[in-house]
């Protein structure tokens, strides 16, 4: 039987791939990947780029692009056969991973290049590969003995398997809860969230309205339900997914999945010579030291707590004096803050979301980065798909094809929640032939009902353009080696510097005229609901701050001090943090923790500050645009060669210096989020 997996193709041939092909492709790639690299040692006693990397680089690339498809599946048409394939691929990658890492005469190899003769003839890009590898064979233990080396891999290799495990218990969880409603339960809830509901209640074979705890369908229910009883059955099923508490207590519970995850993280940093993993995890990052990042956290926090405390009394007094409100509870929080948001600005997102049809909203954002890149984006019409969903769009920029990406916009069922980037193809030279990126850009957005227009709230506007800064990360790269080539090889928290900074087109007036249009009419959005939309821009901002900061805040504190006497349980430490930062205290059966993915089934752990130190590096790179015009494309082009084309080949630190022409400065992240304090 052929495998498709195993074809040289440009795209995936996602119609021809069956769960069945991943884990034969995997396995013969790995055994042939094995048996060609002991040959390349073999066959030299000196080493060069040409006779070792280059062939490494693209026996690697060969297997990447035989497990990208895998994955991007098991994300966007989860099916329980698609699942036990990629669950039977992750120990095999695993191992192989903790086999090149570990390998000695490989190490060694790596490092008789570095220290040649031909190391400084090399490009930027091929010596910080090289440097990144020497790092990373050290942080795989290659100088360790034989038995814990051995535990190096079983510890790789079984928190592979439960950060799968994790997240699908989530998205199980997810798809577990569902609510019929009448239309008078709904009492409150726009147009438009009443006629998903009733769609997805239709799909179901229901003549009701259901709700389920995909966000589209749940969020507006926290926002404008009147009633208070129904918000809380949403707000306790959403908050209690994949924990001991809530309507499925119990069942797909990850609280001992994140027990051993820690246990088993600590041990790992230990066995690398690490004190714990926050230290394990910023070997690889900007950041210079665990006090570095905690000391920027505590300021950042210092600066808003008060203002965060102010903004909730008002909200307090709001609730109890307009609306006799005796207290707020959590399921209240966003009901009350909606209301007030309407009240003090007269807008809320169902005033904005008529003006941002999919449609309109995809062809500003185009037109926005082609008046700050030069770039023309054109839609692929016939291509292999693996959902009607799912859309191809061809990359060019002064005429050439330089990229091209799969978006796949709408939430359903068997689909991993919240949005993301990832990469289906690196820029490199492939036998001779430049090789251009593809990109995945996935979101969960509200699906289009009928022969309506799906539309957007200007929250998933920017979530848009944050993922398209992503994606543009991975697909203007200039690099041609793998390792350094777009997202590839940059720092964990610098990789959300060019997602947070394109976000802040969705916020200027030029911008949203290009961005905007009603989906009827086609009219901009009028100058009077755009003034409202900008003076409610950083409504309750300092309250989202502490929120942002407590999850940071848990993050590195669980990987920092896991495992000593401080730390009781992982609920403990997220009340201590809690009280530290937060102003709005959950209540008692919030388990977050369970379906915080990011951290438990992602690559932010010990990392998930990096959303807030990039945003520093991002708003201070936007203040120059601020300065030289937003479509300065000077500016532009300056941001596109020192940022996007650079991909990983040099220090992130040094690129944003290069561009901004100093080091960062975090006045601009306090102005643009209105901290005033």
């Amino acid at each position: 039987m052929s495998n498709p997996l195993l074809e040289a193709l440009p795209l995936p041939p996602f119609s021809r791939i069956e769960p069945g092909h991943a884990e034969p492709a995997i396995r013969q790639l790995i055994e042939r990947n094995k048996q060609t690299i002991e040959q390349l040692l073999e066959d030299n006693d000196t080493y060069s780029w040409s006779n070792l990397l280059a062939p490494i680089e693209q026996l690697d690339d060969e297997l990447a692009q035989a497990f990208s498809p895998i994955s991007h599946l098991n994300s966007v048409v989860n099916s329980e056969a698609m699942r036990e394939a990629y669950n039977a691929c992750l120990p095999l990658l695993s191992e192989y991973g903790t086999w090149t890492g570990q390998h000695e005469r490989l190490c060694k190899a790596y490092q008789q290049i570095a220290d040649s003769e031909e190391f400084s003839a090399l490009d930027d890009a091929q010596r910080k590969t090289i440097e990144n590898a020497l790092r990373d064979f050290r942080l795989a233990g290659v100088s360790l003995p034989s038995e814990q080396k051995a535990r190096y891999a079983e510890l790789r290799k079984r928190l592979s398997e439960l950060g799968s495990q994790f997240g699908e218990n989530v998205l199980d969880a997810t798809n577990a809860w569902s609510r019929r409603a009448s239309r008078e339960e709904l009492a409150g809830l726009p147009e438009t969230a009443l006629s998903s509901a009733r769609e997805t209640a239709r799909k179901a074979g229901y003549d009701d309205y259901l709700i389920n705890l995909e966000f589209p369908s749940f969020s507006p229910v926290l926002l404008y339900c009147e009633n208070r009883d129904l918000r809380e059955e949403v707000y306790r099923a959403n908050c209690t997914r994949a924990s001991d508490q809530g309507p499925f207590a119990g069942q797909w519970d990850n609280t001992a999945i994140i027990e051993e995850t820690l246990t088993l993280r600590l041990e790992l940093a230990k066995l690398l010579g690490f004190s714990n993993y926050a230290e394990l995890s910023l070997a690889t990052k900007m950041a210079e030291s665990t006090q570095q990042v905690m000391a920027f956290l505590e300021q950042l926090a210092d600066r808003a707590r008060a203002q965060a405390q102010r903004e909730w009394e008002e909200l307090q007094a709001f609730a109890r004096d307009e609306h006799q409100a005796s207290s707020i509870e959590a399921w209240d929080v966003s009901f009350y803050s909606e209301k007030l948001r309407q009240n003090r600005y007269q807008v809320s997102q169902e005033d904005i979301r008529p003006y941002l049809p999919v449609t309109r909203a995809l062809a500003g954002l185009f037109r926005v980065v082609h008046r700050l890149y030069g770039l023309e984006i054109r839609e692929v019409q016939s291509f292999d798909s693996y959902h009607n969903d799912a859309r191809l769009f061809d990359v060019l920029l002064e005429g050439e094809l330089v990229a091209r990406f799969y978006l796949d916009l709408y939430a359903r069922a068997d689909k991993r929640g919240g949005a993301w980037m990832d990469d289906c193809r690196v820029r490199r030279y492939r036998d001779g032939v430049l090789q251009i990126p593809v990109a995945y850009l996935v979101c969960n957005f509200t699906p289009p009902v009928g022969d309506q227009a799906a539309l957007l709230t200007h929250n998933e506007l920017t979530t848009l353009f944050h993922e398209f800064g992503h994606g543009l990360h991975h697909m203007l790269t200039q690099q041609t080696v793998a390792a350094v080539s777009g997202i590839n090889g940059v720092a964990w928290d610098a990789v959300e510097l060019p997602s947070q900074f394109l976000e802040n087109w969705c916020w200027e007036r030029e911008s949203l005229a290009l961005i905007s249009g009603h989906h009827e009419t086609g009219e901009p959005l009028p100058d009077e609901l755009l003034e409202k939309l900008l003076a409610a821009r950083n409504f309750q901002s300092a309250m989202m701050l502490a929120r942002q900061l407590e999850f940071s805040l848990f993050d590195f504190r669980l990987h920092r001090d896991w495992g000593t006497a401080g730390i009781s349980s992982v609920q403990a430490l997220l009340d201590e943090v809690r009280n530290q930062v937060a102003v709005v205290m959950p209540p008692a059966f919030n388990r977050f923790q369970n379906g915080f993915s990011h951290v438990f089934a992602g690559g932010y752990a010990a990392g998930y500050y990096s959303y807030k130190w990039a945003e520093v590096l991002s708003a201070d790179a936007f203040s120059r645009f601020e300065e030289e015009g937003i479509f300065n494309r000077a500016t532009g082009d300056d941001f596109r060669c020192n940022i996007l084309e650079a991909g990983g080949s040099r220090d992130p630190m040094e690129l944003f210096v290069a561009f901004r022409g100093r080091a960062p400065d975090i006045g601009p992240l306090l102005r643009h989020s209105g901290i005033s304090n």
